[in-house]
């Protein structure tokens, strides 16, 4: 059982947060902190100025205010949005709030990721706690 599990939120088509969540619940001690994240990476430079102004900040807002929906339920609960590389930023967060463990939800690799690594594989490779992997369909 953990004390402070660190559960990593996507906002990727077709994720569901719901199920990584109950992994933490499940892997948490009695009392045990659980800190939502979700890392906003950068837009492409091209992009930029098609954006109407102050998207960054509306988008940040919403992704907070999801997150904080998100651990409503859950006692002794955080929320972390961070900005840039994803799997760099998530173990910033495991470190700065030692965490005793990441709670990342990977899927199965397609030959992009076999060739440049995935976030949950950079986490896993990287760490310097424990990780779990919790498998999307």
């Amino acid at each position: 059982m953990y004390s402070h599990l660190l559960v990593t939120v996507a906002y990727d088509k077709g994720h569901d947060a719901a199920p990584v969540i109950e992994v933490a619940k499940a892997l948490a001690a009695p009392g045990a902190r659980i800190t939502l994240v979700h890392v906003m990476e950068p837009a492409p430079v091209f992009t930029l100025d098609f954006l109407p102004e102050g998207w960054r900040t509306e988008l940040r807002a919403a992704i907070e205010a999801d997150l904080a929906g998100l651990a409503e339920g859950i006692e002794n609960s955080s929320v972390i949005v961070a900005e840039g590389d994803a799997a760099g930023e998530i173990l910033e967060a495991a470190r700065a709030g030692q965490a005793d463990c990441v709670v990342i939800a990977s899927h199965r690799p397609g030959m992009h990721a076999l060739h440049l690594g995935s976030t949950a594989s950079k986490v896993v490779s990287r760490a310097q706690c424990a990780v779990h992997v919790a498998r999307r369909e």
